[in-house]
């Protein structure tokens, strides 16, 4: 087993597990009479991985071209019920690849991740735990770069729109009460950026509500340095920020959440700079494109050696995989295999401390004490 928090490794390692949650953990651990035993043999263990930025109620697909045309297409054919039900396969997909729990960030239509959440919580579908942001909160357009009139009435199905401070604090309000986990805000979209006050009011109402702020910033420093003057949880994408941006994110605790693909330079080199300042990350796939003959989760499984490419350690990857998407979450049940914590534990053939790639073979995966694969 590897143990995520000291990076050690421990051999013959027993689990376990009573109900939901772990009750013992350690090397050769002596095992209770009369209990059910499940032998993996010669296999790594690791707390189930947790992808901080998925879109699990949302597929594109190349064919149709570009976002924009996917997005209008998406939002056109599919209401709510057939965006669930299509989350539904993605989530079943995930959990079979080793995510034992997902931060999901909108473009699920109006309220069907909500929908999705409640419905694997309950036992009704198979899928990891959920936390759903509900609708982005977006400057006007969302992130549409031109749409006719007519079309723009479609809009909020996917994005309540800001002009305004009042209006954002509705929006938080409006997410509170739908049963929103953490608050999604489009900080820019092209030109268009929320400002500064806009920003401050939307964290300042969602910790009220003792919820996190994921923030989406693009396109140099200015709406990422928005989003950490205003205080958020964590930045998503950030591709080319700054030492002076990420230097307050450290002094500030907010975490770098990565949606990279591989080889491209100017990621790698804010990941090297990311890492120098301190910034804790917790990895995200962003993945909502179609991989014909792959599943969502193969997919997403695939990638962990972007990050290795781009220097960080396997522990730090591991870390960035599993405990500190937890801490970010705000689930101090989640993330590692220790006394206490959910039984969320997934196992793979070979050691991701020398190859990271064998967290796309996982072989076993257990949430919630119960065993899907």
């Amino acid at each position: 087993m590897i143990d995520v928090r000291s990076g050690k490794e421990i051999s013959d390692v027993v689990i376990l597990i009573e109900k939901d949650r772990i009750t013992g953990v350690g090397a050769k651990l002596k095992i209770p009479d009369s209990v059910q035993i499940i032998a993996l043999g010669d296999v790594t263990l690791l707390p189930g991985l947790i992808d901080a930025h998925t879109h699990l109620l949302h597929q594109y697909y190349a064919r149709y071209g570009d976002d924009n045309s996917n997005r209008l297409l998406e939002m056109i054919q599919l209401g709510p019920a057939k965006r669930a039900l299509l989350g539904a396969r993605l989530a079943r997909e995930m959990l079979e690849a080793g995510f034992t729990s997902v931060r999901d960030l909108g473009n699920s239509s109006i309220n069907a991740d909500i929908a999705l959440r409640d419905a694997i919580n309950n036992g009704d579908v198979t899928g990891p735990r959920m936390f759903v942001s509900t609708r982005a909160l977006s400057p006007v357009g969302g992130q549409f770069q031109s749409v006719t009139p007519a079309a723009q009435e479609l809009l909020s199905q996917e994005y309540v729109q800001i002009s305004g401070v009042e209006e954002a604090r509705k929006a938080v309000r409006q997410a509170v009460f739908d049963g929103a986990d953490c608050i999604k805000v489009i900080v820019n979209s092209g030109s268009r950026r929320l400002s500064s006050d806009e920003m401050k009011a939307i964290v300042e109402e969602a910790k009220q509500a003792k919820l996190p702020v994921a923030a989406h910033a693009t396109d140099g420093d200015g709406p990422s340095m928005i989003a950490a003057e205003a205080g958020v949880s964590s930045i998503e994408h950030a591709y080319t920020i700054s030492e002076n941006v990420l230097n307050l994110m450290a002094q500030k605790n907010i975490f770098l959440v990565p949606t990279d693909v591989p080889g491209v330079t100017k990621y790698q080199d804010r990941i090297k700079r990311a890492l120098k300042a301190g910034v804790r990350i917790a990895i995200g796939s962003d993945i909502y494109y179609e991989f014909p003959g792959k599943t969502r989760g193969q997919v997403c499984a695939g990638m962990y050696k972007t990050y290795i490419a781009s220097g960080m350690t396997n522990i730090e990857v591991l870390r960035s995989a599993t405990i500190n998407p937890a801490d970010l979450i705000g689930n101090n049940s989640i993330g590692a295999i220790e006394i206490g914590r959910f039984a969320d534990i997934i196992a793979v053939k070979g050691n991701p401390l020398t190859d990271i790639s064998v967290l796309e073979q996982v072989v076993f995966v257990m949430k919630d004490g119960k065993a899907y694969k």
